[in-house]
């Protein structure tokens, strides 16, 4: 496995650099970077064919920088620059371990006011280099696709926030054993904890700024499935956990023109260091598991990239605003429904069925899904029946 991004760039070229990027981490950045493409494509898309329109606000130019543009400059920029200053001074003790010392207090004050002071001084100049005598109201459009930087930074904030919500309560026993690590660890997100907390949060953002949800939606909606798949492929890599159980079945003949570790594989050198130690291993990863799992992570990713060129094709085809977004949990539904069948999950039993939290919430998005496309149609057909 490839705990670090650099880990990865050695084994592929045979280089011998070292980066202190978790290649986890840069895979959800990545998924979250191509997310942000796509919405902002879709969105562009629609605001050309009048499916979304400008917002109108009002701003006023000539301003000098105020008090509170001053202040919040520079508390943020002296955070920023008491932790990327302590990471240029202490930079060994980061490269060992990176997520630690990022969400550690550790940074450097002396760094961190002189960035600050930069900052909040440049923008002081800026703001009474451009400085009216008199400013005025000037009425601008704002398009939904302007927006899509601040959308995307709510969703990964609070798709984030919902994925170690829904973790900690699908493994409660694990956040008790050591609430600070269970709280603070990028490791064990639940995708669907995050996409249900993204979703109302962006949706929140989006009717206050008078987005149209439902095109807002479908136009989110390959970004997600995508995004997804490419996040998945961090949680392989790197051997985040996220694997499937014991298979130790053979290979099934019809199969045999893949790799063998397509069907069941013991990741060696896993970021989580489960299993039984590596002989003539140093380092922090030496562990592989006793027995192959099955790697469900890249069947994740397999599967999310053939629903989201199903998506993409269909997209502008689908003229009921809402449906896409609909087929997508449906996809997704199934997709995490029967995926379930063979991950590594906490059971619950309920008058004697049991089952587990992705089971549960999977057949929750496939009715959601169906019930959306009937609602959707019916709206769209009664409309058409008001304008004639």
């Amino acid at each position: 496995m490839f705990p670090t991004i650099s880990d990865l760039i050695n084994y592929i070229f045979g280089t011998n650099i070292f980066l202190p990027i978790q290649t986890y981490g840069f895979f959800m950045a990545l998924s979250i970077l191509m997310g942000m493409y796509i919405l902002k494509r879709e969105l562009i898309r629609m605001e050309k064919e009048k499916l979304l329109l400008p917002e109108k606000k009002t701003i006023i130019k000539g301003l000098p920088a105020s008090k509170w543009e001053l202040i919040s400059t520079a508390i943020f920029s002296l955070l920023i620059g008491y932790k990327f200053a302590g990471i240029v001074v202490d930079y060994q003790e980061f490269s060992n371990n990176t997520q630690e010392y990022i969400l550690s207090g550790k940074g450097n004050w002396i760094g961190g006011i002189i960035v600050s002071a930069f900052f909040t001084i440049y923008t002081y100049y800026k703001k009474n280099k451009s400085k009216l005598a008199e400013p005025i109201k000037e009425e601008i459009d704002v398009y939904p696709h302007e927006l899509s930087g601040t959308i995307l930074v709510l969703a990964a904030v609070s798709g984030i926030l919902g994925s170690k919500i829904f973790h900690n309560l699908e493994n409660f026993s694990d956040l008790i054993a050591n609430p600070v690590e269970a709280l603070t660890s990028f490791m064990g997100l639940t995708f669907y904890g995050g996409l249900i907390l993204a979703t109302a949060t962006v949706l929140f953002y989006a009717h206050r700024h008078k987005i149209n949800l439902l095109h807002l939606l479908d136009a989110s909606a390959p970004g997600i499935i995508v995004g997804y798949g490419i996040g998945r492929i961090g949680c392989m890599a790197s051997g985040d956990g996220c694997w499937g159980i014991v298979n130790t079945h053979p290979k099934p003949s019809w199969l045999n023109f893949l790799p063998d570790w397509m069907w069941s594989f013991k990741f060696p050198h896993n970021v989580v260091n489960d299993g039984i130690t590596l002989d003539n291993c140093t380092g922090k990863y030496c562990t592989i598991l006793p027995e192959g799992v099955y790697p469900t992570s890249f069947y994740d990713t397999v599967i999310c990239l053939l629903i989201f060129i199903i998506l993409w094709s269909i997209r502008k085809k689908i003229k009921i605003p809402g449906v896409l977004f609909s087929i997508m949990m449906i996809f997704m539904g199934i997709q995490r429904f029967f995926m379930e069948k063979i991950r590594v999950n906490n059971k619950y039993n309920l008058f004697n069925i049991e089952f587990t939290q992705g089971e549960l919430i999977s057949i929750i998005f496939i009715l959601l899904g169906i019930t959306g496309i009937f609602i959707f149609n019916h709206l769209n057909n009664k409309n058409r029946k008001v304008e004639v």
